[in-house]
This record gives structure tokens, sequence and C-alpha cells, in this order.
């Protein structure tokens, strides 16, 4: 076969073989003044001449170059030419026999349908980086070479050597693989693994680490039951990726638990929490709502630092938006948070969640939140089918570019049975040291009427009366005596307007005072006091209910 007439025909050959004669110094023109005198001295009679490329013997070109070059021609690719590099790689192959059986790594690597398609289209398609039976990996590219007179179209394979590359990219994704799963086992590890469980909210939460290709993020969440029947939920978004970002996510969460145990109001928690975040890292900022239910309040308080707006449903099916007082986020410092509330009664739901959840590149952040308040309002079941049908609607799966973390909460309307097992009671404490008497006659009276054993009833009455002296000696008006049981625990409570809080000491055997809050935490399973918003304090202490089968 003329590889000659091949080579002439191959997509640049004519433009370069044109441009050289173009450049070509003719001999009448070498004293002229227009070459330089060291060129023309070159250009002697004497001088030998360089061959042209057309003139070069072309499969000995070939044969030594380096990559795989194959050429085929006709509708089967019929082999015209292997080289001596391509018959290194896969064998000798016969000259003449369709691609097809003769050329079977090619099949194997369907790059034949690849042959038809440039044969057909007149254009060089490439395919990087292929793996052959063999092991090694080559790119390949496909160049149509024009058809003769008297032959028929064909195509010129050109096959490169990237094993080293390939090796090296897979490399760098096993690399990569390897930090995501150290980042998203880090990332679970720090989440709680088990939520706790209030007496009055039932609460299901998600996390879901972006798809393969995203870097895991911080986002976060957290229960945390506070005592007298309050209950506190966070939720946070750090701002990076990796394990970085996973770190400074455990570390704020920890805070959160340690400041939670203060008892103090929302925008105090993330006043704390803005200073902590600065220290961590200056550069890593995050987001977070912390929230605290009350169930005497029915009123869910929060505060936000820069996070997405909480959404609650009444139970009359009316979406909410909790938007304000929204601050900047954690860790830009200068900023004095506030607090603000949102109804939460019985037969609410809230639903807390982070950006990946309502974000896409493609719209506005503003319509994700609407979405999701329209999921939200035809979203109905327990907290968990609640969590998993808003997933769904938002287009969340296991591909997705962004971690999504929502924490959904209810608080159920209870009737019938489970109405009696929530009650609730209170007294205000009018007058001077004569309504300690009337307290304690409340106290038993109630807890009479709930019916509960005679040692419970005696030590709930007991820590009545101490709670209640205590604030009489010590605090001032409005006072306020609470009871307050669910299915699990007897809370009382007893407020003032004097914001100091008790703590528990060592009385001597001399001192007639200072040893209330020492009895109360004696029998009670657990006591605690807070500052109230208005001003003032709350003190309480619970006891476990004995079990029923």
């Amino acid at each position: 076969m003329n590889f000659t007439r091949w080579s002439a025909r191959l997509p640049g050959t004519q433009r370069r073989a044109a441009a050289r004669a173009e450049h070509t110094v003719s001999p009448d023109r070498r004293g002229d003044g227009s070459v330089p005198t060291a060129r023309g001295e070159q250009l002697t009679d004497d001088t030998p001449r360089v061959p042209a490329v057309d003139e070069l013997p072309v499969r000995d070109v070939l044969d030594r170059v380096p990559a795989l070059v194959a050429l085929v021609h006709g509708p089967d690719h019929r082999i015209a030419y292997v080289n001596d590099a391509y018959t290194a790689a896969f064998g000798v192959r016969p000259v003449g026999e369709p691609a097809r059986e003769a050329l079977p790594e090619l099949d194997e690597l369907g790059l034949l349908p690849l042959l038809d398609q440039v044969l057909r289209s007149s254009k060089s398609r490439t395919v990087k980086s292929r793996k052959t039976p063999g092991g090694r990996s080559y790119t390949f590219t496909c160049t149509p070479v024009d058809a003769s007179d008297d032959k028929a179209g064909g195509v010129l394979v050109f096959a490169v050597d990237v094993t080293d590359h390939a090796e090296a990219a897979e490399r760098l994704r096993a690399s990569e693989r390897g930090q995501r799963e150290t980042a998203v086992t880090l990332q679970r590890s720090l989440l709680p693994q088990e939520l706790e469980e209030p007496d009055d909210l039932r609460i299901a939460a998600t996390y879901q680490p972006g798809g393969t290709e995203a870097a895991v993020g911080g986002d976060w969440y957290d229960v945390i039951t506070l005592g007298g029947g309050r209950t506190a939920l966070v939720i946070g978004d750090v701002m990076g990726r990796g394990v970085r970002a996973a770190a400074v996510m455990g570390q704020l969460r920890t805070a959160v638990r340690a400041y939670a145990r203060l008892d103090l109001p929302p925008h105090e928690v993330l006043q704390l929490l803005d200073g902590l975040a600065a220290e961590i890292d200056a550069n890593q900022i995050a987001t977070c709502v912390y929230a605290v239910h009350d169930p005497n309040e029915g009123r869910l308080v929060y505060a936000s630092a820069g996070h997405l707006p909480i959404l609650v449903r009444d139970d009359s099916g009316i979406v909410l938006r909790a938007d304000e007082p929204t601050g900047p986020p954690l860790g830009t410092g200068g900023w004095m948070h506030a607090s603000g509330s949102v109804p939460l009664g019985p037969g609410s739901t809230a639903v807390l969640y982070t950006d990946g959840l309502v974000e896409r590149r493609d719209q506005d952040l503003d319509e994700g939140i609407a979405a999701l308040s329209r999921a939200l309002a035809g979203a109905t079941g327990t907290p968990r089918v609640v969590c998993d049908r808003l997933v769904r609607s938002a287009g969340v799966t296991a591909d997705h570019d962004d971690d999504v973390a929502v924490l959904v909460l209810q608080h159920p309307a209870r009737t019938g049975h489970d109405s009696d097992l929530f009650r609730n009671a209170a007294l205000e404490l009018l007058g001077g040291v004569e309504a300690a008497p009337r307290a304690r006659a409340f106290a038993s009276g109630v807890l009479t009427s709930w019916r509960f054993p005679t040692e419970l009833h005696d030590l709930g009455v007991l820590a009545a009366s101490e709670l209640v002296a205590n604030s009489l000696q010590h605090g001032t008006p409005p006072m306020r005596l609470r009871l307050r049981r669910t299915d699990r625990r007897l809370i009382v409570e007893v407020t003032d307007g004097d914001d100091h809080l008790p703590r528990r000491r060592r009385a001597e055997p001399a001192d007639e005072a200072g040893r209330g809050i020492a009895i109360v935490a004696t029998i009670a399973s657990s006591w605690g006091s807070r500052r109230t918003p208005g001003g003032g304090k709350a003190v309480w202490c619970e006891f476990a209910l004995p079990r029923t089968t």
C-alpha cells in the first residue's frame, strides 16, 4: 500500500506543504538583499538539501513513533497498517481483516462505534484514559483520512499511553475518598447518636451528607432537655468543608450543650457562642438557631445567628415563618443578639433545617423556603414521616451537592387517657407567711386528685413547701406555685420577682436557714433554677413517676 499517498491526505499535510513552498527562497533572489548574508551563505550549491516532509519514508517514521498507530479503511474498518508500538502492545494484527475481528481490543473498549462516527462525519474524536485488558491506559484520537479515487476513506487511530497519569489520578481520587469518608465518620460521630426524648414533644431528625463529588460540610443539630419540662433545640451549619468544618462543628455542639445547662435565654447562648466561634477559628463562621420550648407557655422562644427561618405549622394547617429577629453568623462579633418567639401549641409542628434542603443554584433561596412551606402544609403524620417527606419533596438524593440536616418537632394534642397523664395546676402566692400553709394544702389536694402514691404525694408536698418557704423568705412578689405532671415525672416550680438564683450550700448546725434547697436536692430526682425573661427567677424540681405496666 502507498503510505506516502495516504500521508499526503492526512489533515494539515497540504497546509504545511503550501506554507513551506510559500516561504522557500528561490535561487535567483539570494543576492537581492532580502535574505541575511549568513543565511544566503548556507544556501549554496554545496549545501546538502534537507528533504521535505512529503519525501520522508512514512512507514519508517510511524514505526518509530512511541505512540500506538493503526490505520483502517472502508466501512468494515479493514486494517491497512499498525506500527511497531501497536504490535508490541496488542500483538501482530493481520492486514486486510475487519477491525471487529482483528482488533478485539478496540471492540472491548467500545471504540468501533466511534470509528463509524468519525468515518461518517469526517470529524476527529478523542476518548480519554481508556483502560485496556492488559492494564495499560490510553487516550485514543481517531482522525478521518480522505478517500482517493481508488480507495475508500479511512480512520487513523492514534493512542498515547497515559497509564502513569491515570494511576496518579486514581490515587488522588482514592485519597479524596478516604478524606471524605473520614470527614463523614467524624461528622456522624459528633452528631447525637440518639435524640433525647422530651415529655411534651415528639422529635425526629435526619442528616444526609452530600454526594461523592461534594466535600462534607459542618451541618449539625441537637436536642437538650433542660429540666422543668423545658427543651432546647439547636441546628447549625459551619461554613466550610471537610474534616476542619466537622471538627469546628463538634466544638460548637459541645459548647452549646454546656451553655444550655446554664438555662440562659436563647440570645445569651448565641452571644457566648459568637465569642467562642471567633476563638476556635477566625476564618470559620457558622449559622445557628437556638430555640427553647416551654410547655407551660405554649411558645417556641428562639434566637438566630444568620440561619434560615424556623417554619411552624399550627393545628389548622397554616404555616408561619419565624423570620425575625436574625443576627449575623457566629464568629463575626460586634452584634447583640435578640430573642423572638413563635406559637407552638398542641397540634403544632416546627421544622429547623440547613440550607442544603432549600438552596439550589438555579433558583432563589426564598423560592426554596416557599416550596418547603408548601410541603410542610401538606405533610402529616409522625415527625419521622414528616421529616422523610420534606427531604423527598426537596429532591434530595444520594448524589446531592450539599449536606442536609433537618429537625422536626411536634407538640401533640392529647385527648382521652393521654390528657389525664398531662396535667397543670397553679396557685398565686398572695400575702405573707400565711401563703405557706395555703401552698401546702393546694399541693396536697392536687397530688391527691392526680392519684399519686402516698410516698410520692408526701415528697411532692414537702418539696412545694420548701420552695415556697424559700421564695417567701428571699424573693419578691409576684409569686406563683405551679405543679405539672407528665407521663414520666412530677414537676414542682415556684417563681418570684427576684433574680438572685439560689445555690445549694452546707448549713452549719447553728444556722436557722440554708437547708431548704439542700432538702429539695436530696429528695428530688433533679432540681435547678433560671432567670425568667421579665425579671425574676424560677426554681424547680422533678420526681420520676413509678413505671406502670
